[in-house]
């Protein structure tokens, strides 16, 4: 299977509902906007659909989610399409070539783009720990293990993404400008 070279995802009647897991939440407040058809998502527990006429949908900080889009901060993780661009093409990557998906960088790039994955709810201090891994074996662990939260092949603003790393004593290293991967 050939890896996709997509730039947008745009999904018709037609096609098959896809569920994104793992819930996750993030440190900052955040929305989600449907632009055009319907948008399902799921905020603590609660299934919320919303269409054009809606507007904007707020999500406060630490909410649990999936599903969502990250309004622009000052944060160095702030969630932006970096982001995305390089957690989709790092699942195509692991798709494409049959590879076992690295938790390590999952942490690393989660972190970097201020999302850290839901432990189960019944878990104690459950938002706590998971910041703590997404910033000890994300961020430290992972940067000193040649763990990158971007690559250059996947990213569009790679300047942003040098910005961001640059923010990390641990990812410093990787914001090389002239950088191919």
């Amino acid at each position: 299977m050939p890896p996709s070279d997509a730039t947008t995802v745009q999904y018709g009647p037609s096609d098959p509902t896809v569920e994104v897991r793992p819930v996750h939440f993030h440190t900052q407040a955040e929305y989600i906007e449907s632009l055009q058809g319907k948008v399902g998502l799921e905020i603590e527990g609660r299934e919320v659909v919303l269409a054009p006429a809606d507007g904007r949908f707020d999500i406060r900080p630490y909410t649990v989610k999936f599903l969502l889009s990250g309004a622009r901060t000052d944060n160095a993780s702030e969630l932006n399409p970096i982001f995305f661009e390089n957690w989709y093409k790092y699942q195509d990557d692991v798709v494409v070539n049959g590879k076992w998906i690295d938790l390590i960088q999952v942490f690393c790039m989660f972190d970097a783009g201020g999302t850290y994955l839901s432990l189960p709810p019944w878990i104690p201090f459950g938002q706590a720990i998971s910041i703590t891994l997404g910033v000890v074996l994300g961020r430290w662990i992972g940067g000193l293990l040649g763990y990158q939260p971007f690559y250059k092949k996947w990213t569009s603003d790679w300047e942003l993404a040098c910005q961001k790393m640059e923010a990390s004593v641990f990812q410093r290293r990787f914001a090389v400008h002239d950088k191919e991967d």
